[in-house]
């Protein structure tokens, strides 16, 4: 939140819209940024400490429950928690089949694993745009921190690094198992000699080179765009509060709306991220001749 002084709707904004940043400062050493200034100043080795913990901290809410679900799964009448798990491992699994035509066992847990963690951070958009924020704020506080100097972002899927850096891990992957199952000549063949044999070289080159490059790129701008996009329309309908009551109860109405078909947008974008993953490691175990 802006401080009193400065509360004005692009303030409130540029507050929501600044993580919570800690690194090496030119003139401060390591620190955390008092402001998104400071937060550029510190340059590419700043870490954003709320989009680790957030992130972190649903993956490893993921791990903890499909374990505990695993281990007291029975063959007889499944519970509602067991059911729930079967489903979701269930829609994975068709989804893997129906799209991955090679033999990988790695395939299905990283789908399963980059639905759920996906969808996990995806959901953090629907929480009040100002309630986990403010809370960190008002416990900041009481160590004698700035409040208006401390910011948190919640949704880790609308923090650039995040969505690439798990795209760059799937595209990674890509080239291991292209590598692995072509050997480095096909690798290099499929690049160099498709689509337009070895007289179009040059050509080739750039085609299937951008084709490639585009994969870890469109994965990590399509879901960082549709959540920055989501989270920005939650705290314009925000600034509705605390003006005229009709306002305020637009407001309320338009945030129930967003956040009914933000439902729709958080899973679609988790499926979305899960099957391209799929399709293009299918494309890497798949021989041309």
């Amino acid at each position: 939140m802006a401080s009193s002084e400065t509360l004005t709707s692009q303030g409130y904004i540029k507050h929501h819209l600044t993580n919570l940043t800690f690194g090496n400062h030119p003139e401060h050493g390591l620190t955390f940024a008092s402001s998104a200034e400071e937060a550029a100043e510190m340059g590419f080795w700043a870490v954003h400490v709320d989009t680790m913990f957030f992130s972190i901290l649903l993956g490893g809410l993921f791990l903890w429950f499909f374990k505990k679900v695993a281990d007291k799964a029975t063959a007889g009448e499944p519970g509602g928690a067991q059911n729930f798990v079967e489903w979701i491992v269930d829609f994975v699994e068709d989804n893997v089949r129906g799209s991955f035509s090679g033999k990988n066992s790695l395939v299905a847990p990283l789908a399963l694993t980059i639905f759920v963690w996906v969808f996990l951070m995806n959901l953090m958009d629907l929480f009040p745009v100002d309630l986990i924020p403010y809370s960190f704020q008002a416990l900041a506080s009481l160590f004698g921190a700035d409040p208006h100097h401390v910011f948190l972002k919640i949704v880790p899927t609308t923090d650039p690094n995040a969505t690439f850096g798990m795209s760059l891990t799937v595209f990674f992957l890509v080239v291991y198992y292209s590598i692995k199952m072509k050997g480095v000549g096909g690798f290099l063949g499929e690049l160099t000699l498709q689509p337009f044999g070895k007289w179009g070289l040059p050509a080739n080159l750039m085609l299937e080179g951008i084709n490639l490059l585009s994969k870890p790129v469109s994965l990590a701008l399509r879901l960082f765009g549709n959540l920055y996009a989501g989270e920005m329309i939650f705290i314009l309908i925000a600034l509705m509060y605390g003006h005229a009551i009709v306002m305020s109860i637009g407001g309320g109405l338009l945030q129930i709306g967003w956040a009914i078909f933000h439902i729709l947008v958080i899973t679609l974008q988790a499926f979305i991220f899960m099957v391209l993953t799929i399709v293009y490691l299918d494309m890497a175990h798949q021989q041309h001749h």
